[in-house]
């Protein structure tokens, strides 16, 4: 049974910081790209960023310098470092995982940027 468990949001004050962890079980996670995605009400999920299973990575033209996605294959887990965090980027975070044709979401994490 392949579990996608995402955790870390919450609120916080824009130009804060907050960590995004994802862990998994189930998967072959070294071989998976993960990917964060972003969703606010009446817009589609847009990616945030992805790490391959090489650990490139790719990003958002909006959260360049600002997120740092890593992943832990050791414990199958991939995090997300939201730094200088904006009110742009509250929305509702999901972790995903794909190998070819299989794709995996998490439940998601509420992230609330406000003063």
């Amino acid at each position: 049974q392949v579990q996608v468990v995402e955790s870390g949001g919450g609120l916080v004050q824009p130009g804060g910081s907050l960590r995004l962890s994802c862990a998994t079980s189930g998967i072959t996670f070294g071989a998976y790209v993960m990917g964060w995605y972003r969703q606010v009400p009446g817009k589609q999920r847009e990616l945030v960023a992805a790490i391959r299973s090489s650990s490139s990575t790719t990003y958002a033209d909006s959260v360049k310098g600002r997120f740092t996605i890593s992943r832990d294959n050791a414990k199958n887990t991939v995090y997300l470092q939201m730094n200088g965090l904006k009110p742009e980027d509250t929305a509702v975070y999901y972790c995903n995982a794909n190998f070819q044709r299989d794709f995996y979401w998490g439940q998601g994490t509420q992230v609330t940027v406000s003063s």
